[in-house]
């Protein structure tokens, strides 16, 4: 079980962004999340997106850098991406 986190390199509405994931569980992800304080609007459909400011504190609590390719990789293979688009469960 492992929380990845990929750097802050997506710039969006006038800051940097990381991602964070599970390779495990939505479960594990959300736990994390809700430990470090993630508001639960930040979600989104398989990753929390995080300011980049919350890079170095997400580290501290244990999550584990990788860069995004990896991040993408690991959370494909976990059965647990979730493309972009119109939800297939409605």
């Amino acid at each position: 079980m492992t929380v990845l986190v990929d750097p802050p390199l997506v710039e969006s509405r006038g800051r940097r962004w990381s991602h964070l994931v599970s390779d495990e569980s939505l479960a594990e992800l959300h736990a994390f999340a809700e430990r470090v304080g993630l508001p639960a609007g930040a979600f989104d459909r398989d990753h929390y997106d995080v300011p980049g400011e919350w890079y170095d504190d997400l580290l501290a609590a244990g999550a584990v850098p990788v860069r995004p390719r990896e991040l993408v990789a690991r959370l494909r293979a976990a059965g647990l991406r979730r493309p972009s688009g119109p939800d297939p469960a409605g």
